[in-house]
């Protein structure tokens, strides 16, 4: 099968990843020093490819990296049961290893190892566990034991991690965490979601456990130039050319925007045969409109009246001062009272965010999108 040029929505890696050098020396640093991370920016930006990218650079014999997603995880023994399985799968590469470690530091909580199809990679972790602390401890306290043991450092990576936000009691579970996590020697840990308003909750609320866990690293999008260099770059490296004005216009149409600039030069690229043009550019616009609108019309059909007018005035440049009377009645978003509970709706379901105190829809896509709807 051959190659593509350009990958969207699956992590990235090698040839297909771009820049983030300053990002990634950060990162790599704090892993390398043992500094709590917290890795915030929006969907789709690139962050669990950047992360990965550092696990891989920063794994040795003395530094050991631990990576799980939590997604799927709906509450604290789902969390605890993943968080065991790849602490003890990815800190150790022998099987009897794995099952001596399990035995010597998960004592109290009489963990049950099931096997698939190949015991050496292939393996989970049921616990069986009563809510005491002990116990608790016991399983948080894991990758440290592993650590001293080892002689080595332990980085623990968790994906989706603002879905401990939806856990029952969820802040007497964060306050266990950081008890026990900021306590140890031997390890540290990169944090980091796709939703950014949780993520944001989560570690700058003050009345939060996570709050100020550790260094906080914002993603910022790629530069347009450095965007050009590599889409050009991967144009040229499969025997097709596109012009720097052309890389540049997709750019832009997708506000640097890091997935949506991949596929967007993905459908120029598979519109063109030799050279790229506008049309060809042209076509793969309406290409990526049509592909997403099922996605957002799933998003916005349950949308009071009172929200789609939120939306429009944004679509129109309206990025503050919505409780103006012109605002208000041009709208028709009801009281200075509603916008703001409008507001709280849009910004809970991701469509709309705050950026240096403007409001602002953070997917370019989308805004053609409404823009074309609004039109009609």
């Amino acid at each position: 099968m051959e190659n593509k040029p350009f990958i969207f929505g699956v992590a990235t890696s090698g040839d297909n990843f771009t820049d983030r050098e300053k990002e990634t020396a950060r990162l790599l640093s704090n892993f390398q020093h043992g500094v709590n991370t917290v890795l915030i920016s929006p969907r789709r930006w690139g962050k669990t490819s950047l992360v990965q990218k550092v696990c891989h650079l920063a794994q040795s014999d003395k530094l050991k990296i631990v990576y799980l997603d939590i997604f799927s995880c709906r509450s604290d023994r789902d969390f605890y049961d993943a968080f065991a399985s790849a602490v003890l799968k990815q800190t150790s590469s022998k099987w009897d290893e794995w099952v001596e470690n399990a035995k010597l530091f998960l004592s109290r909580v009489s963990p049950k190892i099931s096997l698939g199809p190949d015991p050496m990679s292939d393996f989970s972790i049921s616990l069986e566990w009563n809510p005491k602390s002990d116990d608790i401890n016991e399983i948080l306290q894991l990758p440290e034991k592993i650590a001293l043991k080892k002689g080595c450092s332990v980085v623990v990576c968790i994906d989706e991690f603002q879905q401990i936000a939806e856990f029952k009691d969820s802040k007497t579970f964060q306050k266990r965490l950081r008890t026990v996590w900021q306590l140890q020697k031997s390890v540290s840990y990169c944090l980091f979601g796709s939703k950014k308003h949780l993520m944001n909750e989560l570690f700058e609320k003050r009345s939060l456990p996570f709050y100020k866990f550790g260094d906080a690293v914002y993603l910022s999008k790629i530069s347009a130039p450095d965007w050009v260099e590599y889409i050009c770059g991967r144009f040229e490296s499969t025997g097709k050319q596109i012009s720097k004005e052309l890389a540049e216009k997709i750019c832009q149409t997708v506000d640097n925007h890091s997935s949506y600039v991949q596929q967007l030069a993905w459908l120029v690229w598979i519109h063109t045969k030799e050279v790229a043009t506008d049309q060809h550019f042209e076509d793969a616009c309406q290409d990526i409109v049509d592909q997403n609108t099922p996605l957002f019309e799933k998003q916005t059909e349950s949308l009071t009246t009172y929200q789609m007018n939120f939306l429009r005035a944004i679509i129109n440049g309206v990025h503050k001062e919505f409780t103006t009377q012109d605002v208000l009645q041009k709208y028709q978003l009801g009281s200075s009272a509603n916008v703001s509970i409008v507001k709280r709706a849009l910004i809970k379901k991701e469509l709309i965010e705050t950026e240096k105190q403007k409001v602002v829809i953070p997917d370019p896509v989308m805004i053609i999108w409404l823009k074309r709807k609004f039109e009609r």
